[in-house]
């Protein structure tokens, strides 16, 4: 049986002008990845910070499943680069316990950096170490606000891959925010376009398509958005390099180019 862990019903977000947000519906359920794309401005932090709870909205309304633990992983996170902070301690002040956290960094593929500084950490790094803080609460919604920020190309492409993995290991939902339009077509199970309303929805190989994501992309995004079958035979690590081969058969995933 399909659990609910958010539903919105016609929610709206209003600040001194028009409408942030503007009339949303969406449901999302245990083991679904859903990825918010849209133009600046268009609404999408707004959006994930009102299914946390953390923005009052203006109108609608919001249920949020009481037994459901969320994990959270903001777009920017600003630490005071003077002050000593070890990966360790940034981790458990989410209140987990030493263990816990080692193994939330364990499942992000970082376990070695346990001891290191938060102030020293790649990019790619970074964003696992983020990753892991939201993991250590095990999560049964994970939400991600531009989860591959300051990560290379390669590196997203790991990055998205994880949070399948992630996903399908923990048995969560996700709900992430994406510039990525390529990579993340090829992560997510559903795409909602937002311009402060929704503009389309659907499956990743037939948005594309939609006039809706045409007028708002452009039609030359859109024709990149080319359905593929991706297969590889290797992996990358976190700073996007090939660092392993497996069988040919041993990856294979729908994506778009």
């Amino acid at each position: 049986m399909t659990e609910r862990l958010v539903t919105l019903s016609d929610v709206c977000v209003r600040f001194d002008g028009p409408p942030v947000v503007d009339h949303i519906n969406l449901t999302l359920n245990r083991g679904d990845i859903v990825t918010i794309i849209g133009p600046n401005g268009a609404g999408k932090t707004t959006l994930i910070k009102s299914v946390l709870g953390i923005q009052r909205i203006t109108s609608g309304t919001i249920w949020r499943n009481p037994q459901a633990r969320i994990g959270y992983v903001p777009q920017h996170l600003q630490l005071q680069p003077t002050l000593p902070l070890s990966v360790r301690r940034f981790l458990m002040l989410t209140g987990e316990s030493a263990d816990t956290c080692r193994q939330a960094l364990a499942q992000t593929g970082v376990e070695h950096l346990f001891d290191a500084s938060v102030h020293h950490l790649s990019g790619g790094e970074k964003q696992r170490v983020l990753l892991a803080r939201a993991l250590a609460r095990s999560p049964d919604l994970l939400v991600l606000d531009e989860p591959a920020q300051g990560v290379d190309i390669n590196g997203q492409a790991a990055l998205y891959d994880l949070i399948r993995a992630l996903r399908d290991r923990l048995n969560c939902g996700v709900i992430m925010i994406s510039h990525d339009l390529h990579l993340v077509m090829a992560a997510t199970d559903r795409v909602i376009c937002l311009n402060q309303h929704v503009c389309c929805s659907g499956y990743p190989a037939d948005i594309s398509t939609d006039p809706a994501f045409i007028e708002t992309f452009g039609q030359t995004v859109a024709e990149s958005l080319a359905v593929y079958h991706h297969h590889h035979n290797h992996r990358h690590d976190l700073h996007g390099d090939v660092v392993e081969s497996q069988p040919a058969e041993g990856c294979s995933h729908h994506g778009v180019h």
